[in-house]
């Protein structure tokens, strides 16, 4: 509920978004802003691969060359299954697009690419549904960003679910310490937050500058079942190819775990994770403590843990950042139309 409340205040941000200021001035501003995002991007990065407080990196190299990590063999299959995690991502948001308007698979790998720079920096990877707007016209943005909003609520479905399946049975398999009370008294307020927002929507009583939540329910409600299917059928997609990378990184450091036993662990690892606000260029640290904490209970070393998470945010976040970067500072504001 949380994520959901932010991304709409961005989304209320987008759609108030105007330009009225000399074309020479906001070209300038509009430079900084690229070269800011830029920058700060590498600079955290930098600061989680050197300077990182969880994992020395010199001895995070020696461990990966012990381990073999840099064989041929794995590396091709770990950059397949990077590639194929955001092929789909890519495919997803041109399914979501062509709902308003047609966008070729380039268009659509810039724009996720940009928007994955982008969201580095930025609580909850809100920075994504800007970068991606901005490609637009003014007059298509609040779309795109509902529809932004959408792909992300149908990974965070799978997430939910999978993760939720999963943590049941880790917490009925392992002797964890388990609140049920605090878990009914949080579900119970969900429900209410839930029925609350649903009332005020039908009697529109939020509004977004002029777009009220019934308004945004109806367009959802709008897009065919259909779409809505191939939305989850992409993010789950996606949600079995990264985690069955994370699992082949564990095979890799020696780890003697079948697969039902890693993904019961994994689902509830990406839940936990995705349940904390957070900056997007913190992702491993997150998802690091979490998973320490879930894969102590199945005897896997704290080091070994520490340098998967570590190479699953190098692959599937850090590379494809540097991608983006080169579409970020290479983006040109439309030039004004003549009057």
């Amino acid at each position: 509920m949380f994520k959901i409340v932010l991304h709409l205040l961005v989304f209320d941000f987008i759609c108030s978004m105007r330009y009225n200021v000399p074309h020479k001035i906001k070209q300038f501003f509009f430079v900084l802003i690229k070269l800011s995002i830029v920058v700060a991007a590498f600079s955290f990065i930098y600061s989680k691969i050197i300077k990182n407080d969880q994992l020395e990196f010199s001895s995070f190299l020696s461990f990966l060359k012990e381990n073999d990590v840099f064989s041929f063999k794995n590396i091709i299959i770990l950059m397949i299954l990077s590639f194929f995690n955001w092929f789909f991502e890519i495919f997803k948001w041109r399914y979501l697009v062509k709902y308003i308007t047609s966008i070729s698979f380039t268009s659509a790998l810039e724009q996720s690419l940009a928007g994955l720079t982008a969201s580095l920096i930025t609580p909850n990877r809100i920075g994504d549904y800007g970068a991606k707007a901005i490609y637009y016209a003014k007059t298509l943005r609040t779309k795109i960003v509902l529809l932004n909003l959408l792909g992300n609520m149908a990974q965070m479905t799978i997430t939910t679910i999978l993760g939720g399946i999963g943590f049941l049975i880790f917490i009925n398999r392992y002797p964890i310490a388990v609140s049920y009370y605090k878990i009914v008294i949080i579900g119970i307020l969900m429900l209410l937050i839930g029925l609350f927002v649903w009332l005020a929507s039908k009697q529109n009583r939020f509004k977004i500058k002029g777009f009220s939540f019934a308004s945004i329910i109806n367009f959802i409600t709008s897009i065919p079942l259909k779409s809505h299917g191939f939305n989850l059928v992409f993010s789950l997609t996606r949600y079995l190819i990264f985690s069955f990378q994370l699992y082949y990184l564990l095979l890799i450091f020696g780890v003697n775990i079948s697969y039902y036993d890693a993904m019961v662990v994994i689902t509830s690892m990406y839940l936990l994770a995705s349940i904390v606000p957070s900056i997007s260029i913190f992702d491993v640290v997150i998802k690091g403590s979490v998973a320490v904490f879930l894969f102590s209970y199945v005897g896997v070393n704290e080091f070994i843990i520490l340098s998967t998470t570590s190479l699953m945010w190098l692959l599937n976040f850090v590379i494809p950042s540097l991608f983006g970067s080169y579409f970020v500072l290479n983006f040109k504001l439309p030039k004004p139309v003549a009057k």
